[in-house]
């Protein structure tokens, strides 16, 4: 385009979803927290409908998951940032593989987490997701001075509801259980899609209510700029 030649290019991050429901809530992250990066979006949500249907996270499935993630990095990807919390181990094989930041969704939102307490409630509304993130946060804690606990609440329905385009209803179900939680120090609301219903859940209970999107963007910015000084 007339105008831009010369330009320097701006940071690349590529989003890689596994749905499009988590689209929205990272896509509004940037914008607001770091508007200069250049945001690209890669969906295949064939890897959530297949993830569904195992029991657990298969060899096949996550080298499914690195190939997604290999083809970012040759589209020229500063960072990679996954808003899908159901494939753990993948994200690690993948953040392995490559030479670029590749962080997991939620990685950020632990560590907010813990500075609230270590009784930590997370309302979630993907069931495969529950197993691996329930092992990232107790790998998290266990490289933290103290120890913590999980605490996790399955919100039926509301997954389903979002995907028809009822969002209200899937935030009114996932502010409705939070109450389950009130004992603990932080609730997380555990994927990309439910950060919809972070207004209501706190309007519901008087903890702290942490998000993903946000923190994940400012780590990713964290990474980015470090890696940056020392190349």
């Amino acid at each position: 385009m007339p105008g831009l030649v010369g330009m320097p290019m701006a940071t690349r991050i590529v989003l890689l979803h596994a749905t499009p429901i988590a689209m929205e809530p990272i896509q509004a992250a940037f914008a607001q927290r770091w508007p200069d990066a250049e945001i690209v979006n890669l969906l295949d949500d064939a890897l959530t409908i297949d993830r569904a249907r195992e029991s657990e996270l298969t060899g096949k499935m996550i080298e499914r998951f690195v190939s997604f993630g290999q083809y970012a990095h040759g589209i020229g990807a500063d960072g990679i940032l996954v808003t899908c919390s159901a494939f753990g181990p993948a994200i690690e094989k993948l953040g392995e593989a490559l030479p670029i930041p590749v962080i997991k969704p939620n990685e950020a939102m632990f560590k907010a987490a813990l500075a609230h307490g270590s009784r930590i409630g997370m309302l979630a509304t993907f069931g495969p997701s529950v197993p691996t993130m329930t092992d990232e946060f107790d790998e998290f804690v266990a490289g933290q001075d103290r120890p913590a606990t999980l605490r996790t609440v399955l919100v039926d329905r509301a997954i389903d509801l979002l995907r028809k385009g009822d969002a209200q209803t899937h935030n009114e179900l996932v502010a409705a259980r939070a109450p389950e939680l009130a004992d603990c120090d932080a609730i997380m609301l555990a994927h990309f899609s439910t950060s919809r219903a972070a207004a209501l859940t706190r309007a519901a209970v008087g903890k702290p209510v942490l998000t993903a999107p946000e923190a994940a963007v400012d780590l990713m910015k964290h990474l980015v700029d470090q890696r940056g000084s020392t190349s």
